[in-house]
C-alpha cells in the first residue's frame, strides 16, 4: 500500500497541475481582454476627477474618448490641404466607431487645422485610432503632415506599447532564466523542470485573475499584468531552487527518492512558506492604497505568490521524485557521497573563502558595506517622483506625443482635452467668469445635449462676450451645469496642472461644492493620491514584515538587523536609479508609484533571501553555536541564494523590453536592488553583522543565552 501511494500520489499531483495548465494556458493571451489603461478608472471614488467622469454623461450624449486629427504644413496650408481636411472630416463622420466630428478648425497662423473626432462609447480605442491613422495617412497630399493625438491617441499609443506584454515579455524572461539555470546547474533537465513549475504556477494565476477581473472584483491594467508575469516566474523559480538545493542534499543522505523528498520538504517547508507568506503580506498592504491600480496589484500579486508556493511545494517535488538523481544529470548526487566541507581551513570554494573573510574582518565588512550603501542612497536627493506628463509615458516614437507638440504650436495647448467644471446652474455665469479669469484658461463653454458639437457659449457670462457664436440650451442635471475650459497649455503639462489647481480654488469661492475634472485633473488627482499612498503604505509594510520576522526567528535583534539592511539596500538601489534616470537616460521624472512598487518588491523579496539565510543559520546555530552557525549557513545557502537572486534580477530586468517609462524604471530599480541585496547585503553585510553580534543577535531567544547554544 505504501509503495502504491508513493507512485500514485506524485502522479496524481502532476496530472492535476497538467489539467490546470490545460485550462489556464489559453488565458495567457486573453488577459488583455479584461484589462484597461483608462487612468480615470484607477482613481478612488472620492476623487473630484472620478465624480466628474461619472456625471459627465448627464450633460451630454454618452461618448468615448476624443481623437484629435491635426494637419500642418510649415509653409502654410494650401487650398488642396484644406480640401483634404474637409474630406478627412467627412470620411471620419461616416465611420461606425466615430460618434461625431467637429468642423475643420483652422489655426490663426494658417499653418494647421484640427478635427475633433469623438469615438463611440463601445469603440475599441486602440483599433479605432489605428484605423483612423491609416485613413488620414492615405488622404494626405504631398508635404502635408498629419497626426492623431488627444486622449484617444495617447490611449492607443499606450495600448500598443503594452502589446508585447503577453508574448515578448514572458519569452525574454523565460529565455534569460533558462540560460542562467543552465550555466549554474550545468544540467539540461533541471532548468526545464524548474521553469515548467513556474509556468504552471503562472497559468493558474492568470486563470484566477482573469475571472476576478471579468467579474469586476479586481481592476487590471498593463502594469499589473506585466508585474504578475514577472513576479510569478521569478518567485516560483526562487522557491523551486531552494527546494532543489534541499533535495540534492537529501539525495546524498537517503537511498530512495521518497525518503529524500520527505527530508527535503521537512527542511524547506518552513523557509519557503515564511518567505512566500512575507511577500504575500507585503503586497497585500497595497490594499491600503487609494489608487485602484495600486490596490488591484495587492491581491493579484498575492494570488501569483500563492500559486508559486503551491507549485514549488507540490508540483516540483513530484517531478523531482519522478526523475530522482537523473534530474541533475550529468552531475548526479550519489548516495553516501560526502557533503562539502563548509568551514575551516580545509573548506574549498568561494563561499568558504567568504566565510573565512567574514570571520576575520566581520566589523570592518559590515561597516564598510553600510557606508557604501548609504553613499549610493545619496542619489535620493535628486529623485523626482511626483509624476510625469502622459506624453512621456511611452518611450520611443509615439504619434500622439508628436501630434500634441504640433497642436500646441498652432492652437491652445489644451484643445480637445478641456478641464471640466460641474457646479450649480444658478451660478453658471459666475462660475464661467471665475474660470475664464484664471491664468492659463483660453476659453469657456457649457455642455449642451442639443448642440451638434456638444457645447454652447454662455450668453450671460463675460466668458462668451464677443464670441458671436450661436447658443443652444445649456443642459442641466440635478441643478448643476457642466462647463468646459480649454487650457492654454498641453493637458499633460506642469503648467496645465497648475492651472487646474488654480481653477479648483477659483470655483470653490463661487460654489463650495463645485468639482473640477478632465484629463489634467485626473493626472493631478492620480499623482496626489500616489504620493499619499507611499507615505502611508511604506511604514505599514516595514512594521508588518518586522513582526513576521520576530515571530519566525524568535528574536528581536536579528529582525531589526534584517529590516535595517533591506532599508539601506532599497535606499541605495533607488538612489542609484535616480542618478541613472536623470543623468544617463535623461528621463523626465518618475511616477509616484515607482518608489512604492520598488519598495514593496525589494523589501519583501530582500527579506525573502534573508529568511532563506537566517532560518538556515538558526538551524545550524542550534547545533554548532551562533558564530559557527553563521559560517555554515552562509556556506550552505550561498550558492542557491545567489542563483535565485540572479534569476529574480533577470526576470525583473525583462520588464525593460516593454517601452513604458514606469515599467522600465521598476525594472532597473528592482533588478539592481535584488543584485545589490544578493551580492552585498545577504553575502557580506548581514553575515558579518550577525557574526559580530554573536549570540546577542538572537536576543531574547534561548540562542542568546551562553549555555543554550551548544
Amino acid at each position: 500500500m505504501a509503495r502504491f501511494l508513493r507512485i500514485v500520489l506524485p502522479a496524481l499531483v502532476i496530472v492535476v497541475w497538467l489539467a490546470v495548465a490545460a485550462v489556464g494556458g489559453p488565458f495567457f493571451g486573453k488577459i488583455s481582454e479584461v484589462s484597461t489603461n483608462d487612468q480615470t478608472s484607477f482613481l478612488p471614488a472620492s476623487a473630484d476627477a472620478t465624480k466628474v467622469q461619472e456625471r459627465s454623461s448627464e450633460f451630454r450624449q454618452a461618448s468615448g474618448a476624443p481623437a484629435i486629427v491635426v494637419l500642418s504644413r510649415d509653409s502654410g496650408l494650401t487650398a488642396d490641404d484644406r480640401a483634404a481636411a474637409t474630406r478627412i472630416a467627412t470620411e471620419l463622420g461616416k465611420r461606425d466607431d466615430v460618434q461625431g466630428t467637429s468642423p475643420v478648425i483652422p489655426s490663426e497662423d494658417g499653418e494647421a487645422v484640427e478635427i475633433v473626432a469623438t469615438l463611440t462609447p463601445d469603440a475599441d480605442t486602440g483599433d479605432t485610432v489605428a484605423a483612423v491613422r491609416d485613413d488620414v495617412s492615405r488622404a494626405l497630399p504631398s508635404g502635408l503632415q498629419g497626426h492623431v493625438t488627444g486622449p484617444a491617441g495617447f490611449t492607443a499609443d499606450l495600448t500598443e506599447a503594452f502589446a508585447g506584454i503577453d508574448g515578448l515579455l514572458l519569452g525574454v524572461a523565460l529565455i534569460a532564466v533558462f540560460v542562467i539555470l543552465i550555466v549554474v546547474y550545468r544540467s539540461p533537465l533541471l532548468p526545464v523542470l524548474v521553469l515548467g513549475t513556474a509556468s504552471f504556477a503562472l497559468c493558474a494565476s492568470i486563470l484566477v485573475v482573469w475571472w476576478l477581473a471579468k467579474a469586476g472584483i479586481v481592476t487590471v491594467n498593463g502594469q499589473v499584468q506585466g508585474i504578475l508575469s514577472i513576479l510569478v516566474i521569478g518567485a516560483a523559480t526562487d522557491y523551486a531552487l531552494l527546494y532543489t538545493s534541499r533535495f540534492r542534499e537529501a539525495l546524498r543522505d537517503h537511498r530512495t527518492g521518497w525518503d529524500a523528498t520527505k527530508a527535503a520538504l521537512r527542511g524547506s517547508l518552513e523557509p519557503i512558506l515564511a518567505s512566500g507568506g512575507t511577500v504575500i503580506v507585503g503586497v497585500l498592504c497595497l490594499l491600503l492604497s487609494d489608487l485602484n491600480s495600486n490596490k488591484a496589484l495587492g491581491p493579484v500579486a498575492a494570488i501569483g505568490i500563492a500559486f508559486s508556493l503551491l507549485a514549488a511545494l507540490t508540483l516540483l517535488p513530484a517531478l523531482l521524485l519522478a526523475f530522482r538523481r537523473a534530474a541533475f544529470w550529468p552531475l548526479r548526487p550519489r548516495y553516501g557521497s560526502p557533503h562539502p566541507v563548509l568551514t575551516g581551513p580545509e573548506a574549498r570554494g568561494i563561499w568558504a573563502r567568504v566565510g573565512r573573510l567574514v570571520a576575520r574582518r566581520s566589523r570592518v565588512i559590515w561597516i564598510a558595506c553600510t557606508v557604501g550603501l548609504l553613499a549610493m542612497g545619496a542619489g535620493l536627493v535628486g529623485l523626482r517622483a511626483d509624476g510625469v506628463p502622459q506624453s512621456d509615458l511611452v518611450i520611443g516614437a509615439a504619434q500622439a506625443r508628436d501630434g500634441q507638440e504640433v497642436l500646441a504650436e498652432h492652437f491652445p495647448g489644451g484643445s480637445g482635452s478641456p478641464a471640466q467644471v460641474i457646479g450649480a446652474a444658478t451660478k453658471a455665469d459666475e462660475l464661467a467668469d471665475a474660470v475664464s479669469a484664471v491664468d492659463g484658461v483660453d476659453s469657456v463653454v457649457a455642455a449642451s445635449k442639443e448642440s451638434p458639437s456638444g457645447t454652447t457659449p454662455l450668453p450671460g457670462s463675460g466668458a462668451a462676450a464677443g464670441s458671436g457664436a450661436g447658443t443652444w440650451p445649456v443642459t442641466t442635471s440635478h441643478g448643476d451645469v457642466l462647463l468646459e475650459a480649454t487650457l492654454s497649455h498641453p493637458a499633460d503639462s506642469d503648467a496645465a496642472e497648475r492651472t487646474v489647481r488654480a481653477l479648483r480654488t477659483a470655483v470653490e469661492r463661487v460654489d463650495p461644492h463645485a468639482l473640477v475634472g478632465g484629463v489634467t485633473a485626473t493626472a493631478v488627482d492620480t499623482n496626489d493620491t500616489g504620493i499619499r499612498d507611499r507615505t502611508v503604505i511604506i511604514p505599514v509594510v516595514l512594521t508588518v514584515i518586522l513582526l513576521i520576522l520576530m515571530l519566525l526567528l524568535r528574536s528581536i535583534v536579528a529582525p531589526l538587523v534584517l529590516i535595517g539592511s533591506v532599508i539601506v539596500s532599497f535606499a541605495a538601489a533607488l538612489g542609484v536609479g535616480a542618478l541613472v534616470f536623470d543623468h544617463v537616460l535623461h528621463f523626465p521624472g518618475a511616477d509616484p508609484s515607482v518608489p512604492l512598487y520598488s519598495f514593496v518588491f525589494l523589501v519583501a523579496l530582500g527579506v525573502d533571501y534573508n529568511i532563506f539565510l537566517m532560518t538556515r543559520v538558526r538551524e545550524e546555530a542550534l547545533r554548532s553555536g551562533p558564530r559557527e552557525g553563521v559560517l555554515r549557513g552562509l556556506g550552505i545557502t550561498g550558492g542557491v541564494i545567489t542563483s535565485a537572486g540572479v534569476v529574480l534580477a533577470a526576470t525583473f530586468a525583462a520588464l525593460g523590453v516593454i517601452p513604458i517609462l514606469f515599467l522600465v524604471q521598476i525594472a532597473f530599480v528592482v533588478a539592481f536592488g535584488v543584485l545589490l541585496d544578493t551580492i552585498v547585503v545577504r553575502s557580506l553585510l548581514v553575515p558579518a553583522l550577525v557574526y559580530d553580534l554573536g549570540r546577542h543577535a538572537w536576543w531574547p531567544s534561548r540562542l542568546s543565552r551562553p549555555a543554550q547554544h551548544m
